[in-house]
């Protein structure tokens, strides 16, 4: 038996070696591609037997000291001719080769390595095949690497690690990883590589790993290569990047970032690999956006030349680049902002000096009146914030693709601009007036509701809309009562609009003073009716506006320096008087228990003027003249009374105003507008000048002349004109005033429904209740508290730590 066993044992020893020197045979010549005479089938069987006899560890270690032999002595002496004295000094400074010489040493030694692996990796696969056998017993029995993991890790290990000389201090893998990055480098910078050799040596490194467990991040594509490559495009990035800030203006820096960016990912498709186009797009955008973007927007081609030039595409392309790095775009949101707010101050600025600049001369010499300047400062106003903002509305639906996060930064630039004005209520109600009264005219339905929404959308940014309010119902009182609206239709229209956008609370005055508009066209034709049924011959034709005085802002149709005398009743000609007493007894009928006060400083009147002919005059003086003149109420007063006055009488101004009541302000309006003006010189003043004084006198113009029938006769400064200094402190006093009375209000409202809060708790509230009429002062609120505590609506708790109050039923 025993001799049995060692017979047998040297049978296999021997059957082991015969068997190996065919497969060693088999194996020189699939890796010197004579393999085509082979018969795979007859090597399998030789392998199969080598297993089958417990041999598995003996012909695997074999196999493994083949390759090994195989690789140390026919690839990497091949290899090692290929490294020249260039590819050795690549990437160091002082070699002397061209780049025409580099790249074609480098692309011969890719070369060389991509088909050597190639080679390698074919005999390993045709091995893998053939041995079958040995990896799915001894190989996953003993967990030894597969023949065809093993023989990647003999050429990593025997080619790729080691030094092609023992005098060269580089490995063959730094060597090809320099070569690659070179040859990047170079198409960088235009010229032509050959990519499908990168691409093959990178499939290489991809399929390699550092050890025998191949997990996939250590791949030697990643472990290896790519860090070097994406550290070199960094540096690369970083000089081209301070390059392009120095020389390029900044919509070319925007492309040529795109285009580098392009370039990086179909670099990564068509040469390296897919999984390096995000981390290589990350460092173009670090180096050429995220550290640049600041510097980028601040040059002098930068965000504020493009929006003053409307360089709409470059503003998209900085949009898109802004985008890459910051999803919020926060340098690019504040440029814009910064430059709304610069522009937008530059528009005030310019209206402020336009309202304040002296009056120009007219073609005769005189000076126009300063309030036509302000108003024309306001109107251009509005016209400017418009203008800015379709501008910006433009760019930002057109160049910022209507980012929603930039719209509302944009949104508190126009708030910010607008409300920084302190005129901005009353220039955007004047806006409103100056339409209703000329701009709407031969205008279409569609122009008519632009205008409409451009007034709306204006009105959205002002944050003191009480202040509007009382603006607004100012311009529309003499809009209605003086006829000078394009269309009451118009009129409502805008109403309507107002009340969808702040709430009923804030139109139902202006809605009370259209219904009071149409009672009083009901009334006027009750009384006609009535006076033409009496048939007393003929009459006076009358025109009556009976108004609410809680709803009309009568107090704004006064002169601001007439102060108590406003309040005083004029004194009507005894003609006139008969008519109020007729209509004020046909109003009693109509609604008992109501006071009537005559406002004679917003009517008008139509009076027929007789003019004498003046002997020793030819023409139309040599005859007698008549005219109908359309006047104001004091005018008329104040003409009437010429009636009774004897040829080549007079009337000093305190007589005048003796015998009419009317206030001094707009005695002195009316008779500028009757004796000074040239066109309209009813009367004469003695002595002739343009301010009226006390003692001045005033005559009866019969040799008054002109070629018009009809006549209107304006009054210096009438109509809707931009308050003054005096005018507007009167008004934000009366403002205020309201204000004080809306705070109370939302204070008792809030603690009568919380019953007790803190203080800092009540003043949030408040200032977040009032907030769609108008921005409360802090110190106002709590004014209007202690208002409320000394009037025991509210009390303070006692002890409360913070500070609280107790609502008092």
């Amino acid at each position: 038996m025993y001799r049995q066993a060692g017979l047998a044992s040297a049978n296999n020893d021997i059957d082991f070696e015969e068997t190996w020197n065919v497969i060693a045979s088999s194996l020189k010549e699939m890796h010197t591609k004579n393999a085509s005479q082979l018969s795979f089938e007859t090597i399998y069987r030789h392998g199969y037997k080598i297993v089958l006899k417990k041999k598995g560890e003996v012909f695997y270690d074999r196999l493994q000291k083949f390759e090994q032999d195989w690789l140390g002595n026919h690839v990497q002496s091949h290899l090692r001719t290929l490294v020249t004295p260039s590819l050795l000094n690549n990437g160091q400074s002082g070699n002397p080769a061209t780049v025409n010489e580099r790249r074609t040493a480098g692309e011969r030694f890719l070369k060389g390595v991509k088909e050597a692996f190639e080679d390698h990796h074919l005999v390993m696969n045709m091995a893998t095949d053939v041995f079958m056998y040995l990896d799915r017993t001894y190989c996953a029995d003993n967990r030894r690497p597969t023949i065809y993991s093993s023989g990647m890790m003999q050429f990593r290990d025997h080619i790729l690690r080691t030094a092609p000389d023992t005098n060269v201090n580089r490995k063959m893998l730094e060597i090809l990883n320099a070569i690659i990055l070179e040859q990047i480098a170079m198409e960088r910078e235009g010229d032509i590589i050959d990519k499908n050799l990168i691409k093959s040596c990178v499939y290489m490194l991809e399929g390699l790993h550092e050890s025998a467990e191949e997990a996939e991040d250590e791949r030697l594509y990643l472990t290896s290569f790519e860090k070097g490559f994406l550290d070199a495009s960094r540096e690369f990035y970083k000089e081209e990047g301070n390059k392009l800030i120095s020389e390029a203006d900044a919509a070319t820096y925007c492309r040529r970032t795109l285009d580098r960016i392009d370039q990086e990912q179909k670099r990564c498709t068509s040469t390296l690999s897919e999984t390096t186009k995000a981390k290589i797009t990350a460092v173009v955008e670090d180096e050429l956006i995220k550290n640049k973007i600041r510097d980028l927007i601040a040059m002098e081609s930068g965000v504020k030349h493009m929006v003053d030039n409307d360089r709409f595409d470059d503003l998209e392309l900085v949009y898109d680049i802004n985008s890459r790095i910051d999803p919020k775009k926060l340098e690019l949101t504040q440029a814009i902002q910064r430059r709304v707010q610069e522009v937008g101050a530059a528009v005030n600025e310019s209206a402020m000096n336009t309202s304040q600049a002296a009056p120009q001369a007219n073609a005769e010499g005189e000076a126009k009146p300063t309030i036509n300047q302000q108003t024309l400062a306001a109107i251009q106003w509005v016209d400017a914030i418009l203008q800015l903002k379709d501008k910006y509305d433009h760019l930002w639906k057109v160049s910022f693709q209507s980012d929603a996060i930039i719209q509302p930064a944009l949104t508190r630039s126009f708030t910010d601009t607008i409300n920084s004005f302190s005129r901005s209520a009353e220039y955007i109600s004047l806006f409103i007036d100056e339409n209703m009264k000329k701009g709407l005219k031969d205008k279409t339905e569609a122009e008519v509701d632009n205008v409409l929404e451009k007034a709306i959308v204006l009105l959205r940014y002002i944050q003191d809309k009480d202040m509007f309010e009382r603006y607004y119902k100012k311009h529309l009182c003499k809009r209605l009562l003086m006829g000078k609206s394009v269309s009451i239709d118009v009129e409502k229209q805008m109403v309507s609009r107002m009340k969808i956008e702040l709430g009923s609370s804030f139109t139902n005055k202006l809605e009370a003073m259209f219904k009071d508009m149409n009672l009083s066209e009901d009334l006027t034709n009750g009384y006609r009716n009535k006076i033409a049924a009496l048939a007393e011959g003929r009459r006076t034709e009358l025109d009556i506006k009976v108004l609410t005085s809680m709803t009309w802002p009568l107090e704004t149709m006064q002169a601001v320096d007439s102060g108590e005398e406003s309040k005083m009743q004029c004194t009507f000609a005894p003609a006139v008087e008969r008519i109020k007493a007729s209509f004020e007894s046909f109003y009693a009928e109509k609604h008992s228990g109501r006071k009537l006060t005559w406002m004679g400083n917003m009517g008008t009147a139509d009076i027929r003027a007789v003019f004498p002919m003046i002997e020793g005059k030819t023409g139309r003086l040599a005859k007698e003249r008549r005219h109908e003149l359309n006047v104001s109420t004091y005018a008329m007063i104040v003409l009437l009374l010429f009636n009774d006055v004897p040829d080549n009488g007079f009337l000093t101004f305190d007589q005048i105003q003796a015998k009419t009541n009317i206030p001094t302000s707009d005695l002195i309006r009316n008779l500028q507008a009757l004796a000074v003006a040239p066109k309209t010189r009813i009367l004469l003043k003695e002595p002739m000048s343009k301010d009226i004084k006390p003692t001045d006198r005033f005559m009866f113009n019969e040799a008054f002349n002109t070629q018009f029938l009809k006549l209107k006769v304006g009054v210096v400064a009438a109509g809707n004109k931009v308050e003054g200094e005096k005018e507007r402190r009167e008004t934000e006093k009366k403002n205020n005033d309201s204000r004080g009375f809306a705070i109370e209000a939302a204070v008792v409202r809030i603690m009568k429904q919380r019953k007790e809060l803190t203080h800092q708790q009540l003043v949030a509230e408040t200032v977040t209740q009032l907030a769609a009429q108008f921005k409360p002062d802090i110190g106002m609120i709590k004014k209007r508290i202690e208002s409320l505590i000394e009037r025991e609506y509210l009390e303070r708790v006692e002890e409360s730590q913070p500070q609280a109050y107790r609502y008092l039923a």
